[in-house]
């Protein structure tokens, strides 16, 4: 059933569920929502598949045509959206009528929003998912990669049950602040890293560049020089800090590269990892080292997180659909 028609698509808009797992070994990186808690919030609000496909939007200034009537939910970043002018607040579900316009504006906070319908939108799944990653080719609405555009028209799995108000509790709602200090589980490299390159790195604060997508965050400040320069190519994880030949970190996000050559400091937590994809260029973020004793606490959570939601199992493989 077509829901949507897409009037302005902004700078980026994508399609993304959970990921494409099991093909790092073919070269293919994983996608999937960069705000991972943003994106379950959206599905678990509709009483949708914990992996049904959302719209990603970042910074925003999009729009749509409603073509059937159909209940939504807007997560991740307020941009400040509107059904016929009328304010819509994010965080719950809204039902929106046929003939009316969905219109988003820029981010007040944050970087990027993320639109479920009820019932997920009605997209063909390659290799598991229907993520899109455009260096792969892969995802999105024609199979290929491509970013949604204008003219293009979203159906949705289902039809039109009735209207449930649902929303999130303020207290899980994130603060998306210009400002952002992370958690980091260090590496077995890190001790090519000096202890004094260690202090100055976790002492400093970074600015994110301009440069930076959904590949990885380039960072702006101190640069730090570890022992070792290069290595031999190994696979790299989501969160990964690596430092290249230049010193400047770079935070490595879902449609990374599988392999990479620089050392690599630590990973930046799973939970931490959604604020982080919120953060816009010239935004600031520090960096803490996790203890030992706090890691297994962080992994708890995680687990507990992820048993919330029913989004994977044992946090490292979706669950079987």
């Amino acid at each position: 059933m077509e829901a949507l028609e897409i009037i302005e698509s902004g700078m980026l808009m994508q399609l993304q569920d959970l990921g494409r797992y099991g093909v790092a070994e073919h070269g293919l990186s994983q996608g999937g929502a960069m705000d991972l808690h943003a994106f379950c919030w959206g599905n678990l609000l509709l009483n949708n598949d914990p992996n049904a496909a959302q719209i990603e939007i970042t910074l925003g200034q999009v729009s749509f045509n409603v073509l059937t009537d159909c209940t939504i939910a807007l997560t991740g970043a307020d941009m400040q959206a509107e059904i016929n002018g009328k304010k819509v607040t994010p965080w719950q579900t809204v039902r929106l009528l046929r003939g009316q316009v969905l219109q988003l504006g820029y981010a007040r906070q944050g970087l990027r929003a993320y639109l479920a319908i009820e019932g997920g939108f009605c997209i063909q799944e390659i290799l598991g998912s229907v993520s899109t990653v455009t260096r792969n080719h892969l995802g999105g609405l024609d199979g290929t990669g491509q970013s949604l555009k204008e003219g293009q028209r979203l159906s949705k799995y289902g039809g039109n049950s009735d209207y449930h108000f649902q929303a999130v509790p303020a207290r899980y709602i994130p603060d998306y602040a210009d400002k952002l200090t992370v958690s980091i589980i260090e590496s077995y490299q890190a001790e090519w890293f000096s202890p004094q390159q260690k202090q100055k790195f976790y002492q400093s604060e970074y600015q994110v560049s301009q440069h930076s997508d959904r590949m990885g965050y380039r960072l702006v400040g101190e640069k730090i020089l570890p022992n070792k320069t290069t290595l031999i190519s190994q696979p790299i994880a989501k969160g990964a800090v690596q430092f290249p030949a230049a010193g400047e970190p770079i935070i490595l996000l879902n449609d990374r590269q599988t392999l990479g050559g620089y050392p690599i400091l630590g990973c930046i937590t799973q939970r931490d990892l959604s604020l982080v994809s919120q953060l816009k260029p010239g935004d600031s973020i520090r960096f803490s080292p996790l203890s030992p004793e706090l890691f297994e606490l962080e992994l708890q959570k995680w687990f507990t997180f992820c048993r919330f939601f029913n989004v994977f199992n044992c946090g490292n493989e979706k669950k079987e659909r």
